[in-house]
């Protein structure tokens, strides 16, 4: 793991996604096809913002998965991290390989899941954009997180930290409309990826920085298991970064 310290949270953005156009130009030297789990939230747009600038990434032979979505809500709802990324990274490609759908509104979500791990189960991802929750959660996977499953999207339940970030973020009207399941990419599948790019502005992570960046690994702290992996390079600014007492 290795930490990066911007002085801004634009300058963190930059950084985190040309590390992550480098190892995509690099990997796409090595391998025809790529496979990139790409994450949504507010935290990220900066980041999405340079690396579609990024010159030589072949988008078109590169199989985009998300790591996260809602049960429950459609995909033209505000909250929607399939719209998200529609809207802010697919419509703004000149072209890609192909979009993995993540649908929380369907019918028979174990059979949805059956779907997703029949198509994501015998890829290994080549890397996985992220950042970490407020609550330390990595993905949609809060405390306390499951580090042995190994199917790669499993359905879980959201903690009241959790959905209030997302009420607070402004994504849902009242913090009663903020579902309390959702699909997401396990631990396990996360950590199997060869790269992680996970980018953490803003001070409301500050907490969620120092204890999972600082703390022994736990799954009441499950973005500390990112310690673990040796191609993880995290990027914060000067406010997520705040309360950290040791240097990487």
């Amino acid at each position: 793991m290795k930490v990066d310290v911007s002085p801004t949270a634009k300058d963190l953005g930059i950084k985190a996604a040309q590390k992550g156009a480098d190892i995509l130009r690099s990997i796409a030297k090595e391998k025809e096809r790529l496979t990139v789990v790409i994450p949504t939230g507010a935290s990220q747009l900066s980041m999405y913002d340079q690396l579609l600038q990024e010159p030589n990434i072949p988008w078109e032979r590169i199989d985009l998965f998300h790591l996260d979505e809602y049960v429950g809500i459609s995909s033209d709802h505000a909250a929607s991290f399939r719209r998200y990324l529609r809207e802010r990274i697919i419509a703004r490609l000149p072209a890609f390989g192909s979009f993995c759908e993540v649908r929380g509104d369907a019918e028979d979500i174990q059979q949805e899941l059956s779907r997703l791990n029949a198509l994501l189960g015998p890829k290994e991802i080549d890397i996985c954009f992220g950042g970490i929750g407020e609550n330390g959660h990595l993905a949609f996977n809060d405390p306390p997180a499951d580090f042995d499953t190994t199917d790669p999207y499993i359905l879980v339940n959201l903690d009241m930290g959790c959905r209030r970030q997302q009420y607070n973020e402004g994504w849902f009207k009242r913090l009663e409309d903020v579902p309390k399941q959702a699909i997401s990419m396990s631990i396990r599948k996360i950590m199997g990826s060869r790269h992680l790019i996970i980018a953490v502005p803003d001070g409301r992570k500050a907490e969620a920085v120092r204890n999972c960046l600082e703390s022994e690994v736990s799954p009441m702290l499950p973005a500390s298991i990112l310690q673990q992996h040796e191609n993880c390079h995290i990027f914060l600014d000067p406010d997520s970064s705040r309360l950290m007492t040791k240097t990487q």
